[in-house]
């Protein structure tokens, strides 16, 4: 029937753009819930596999939630960005309330999920949460600390890999987290900042505490502390001990490779304004970060 042909069309262009707000681009950051696994040892642990694939699937469908919620919550600021404009929530493609509906059910669905993981898994999804919308509330406005916010987001992905297994977390493995995550972090809010220029206040009020110079000192440390701090996780006794490997060193040309390459995509190239986007979509970034993988994954299984 013509009407039921006229519906389906409308309810596969909804979900669509429903999927599209929840940015699987994105997703990518996801994979940090692995990090656990690979880190414990556990890789060939077909269990453990499992649990933390099934969290990673759970963080992309809550993270996904997240992004819709906030597309509504931010709807009449994105629509005076130059690119956020175009989401479909802002452009006016997908009705505010269906995105909330979406966002909500997803949210909740990935929540109660995780329960059958375990509850730690389910509380750190749920801090997860907490803090998005203490960020969007409030955090987002104040300088450092916003910053600060969306690294913690990061750890937390680590956390909820951890707790899935369920092993301790390494100090050495939260640290190097949040380190590379303020690196990145301070990269995305220099590119706000220059792409904006003069209306960067308006759209990011926050945007008005930063410059370039500050940006750029911040991104000098934080880039700094990521290599010290990895460097001396690989060379920690206590480390290799537990990871029965003294070669992971090897490893460091590789994340000073990373860190020297995205350097110069900030500053020569203006990047940086979606850390996601800017790995998958520069070859010698992303050979480099798989090259390490494959890298540790092989160190660790001698």
């Amino acid at each position: 029937m013509p009407g039921t042909v006229w519906y389906d069309s409308r309810t596969m262009q909804a979900a669509s753009l429903t999927l599209k707000s929840m940015r699987p681009g994105q997703w990518v950051k996801n994979t940090l819930v692995f990090a656990p696994l690979i880190f414990a040892m556990r890789v060939s642990d077909p269990e453990a596999v499992v649990r933390v694939a099934l969290t990673f699937v759970l963080f992309c469908l809550l993270a996904g939630g997240v992004y819709l919620i906030n597309d509504v919550l931010d709807r009449d600021r994105d629509r005076e960005h130059p690119l956020k404009k175009e989401r479909p929530v802002a452009s006016g493609a997908l009705p505010a309330r269906t995105a909330a509906a979406a966002g909500t059910a997803a949210v909740f669905l990935a929540i109660a999920a995780s329960l059958f993981l375990s509850l730690g898994t389910a509380l750190t999804l749920a801090g997860y949460l907490a803090l998005n919308f203490a960020y969007s509330r409030h955090l987002k406005n104040l300088v450092i600390i916003d910053v600060m916010a969306i690294a913690a987001g990061f750890l937390l992905r680590v956390v909820a890999g951890a707790q899935a297994i369920p092993v301790s977390v390494s100090f050495w493995l939260l640290l190097c987290t949040g380190l590379l995550a303020l690196f990145l972090a301070f990269g995305k809010r220099r590119h706000e900042l220059l792409l904006l220029e003069a209306d960067a206040s308006t759209h990011r009020p926050i945007l008005d505490e930063y410059s370039p110079y500050f940006l750029d000192q911040m991104i000098g440390v934080a880039s700094t502390s990521t290599v010290i701090a990895y460097a001396l996780y690989t060379i920690s006794p206590d480390v290799q001990e537990k990871l029965g490997t003294s070669w992971l060193s090897l490893t460091i040309p590789f994340v000073l490779y990373g860190i020297f390459r995205y350097l110069y995509l900030i500053h020569q190239k203006d990047q940086g304004g979606d850390p996601t986007e800017t790995i998958l979509t520069d070859p010698p970034l992303l050979v480099n970060i798989l090259l390490w993988v494959v890298a540790v994954l092989l160190l660790l299984s001698l």
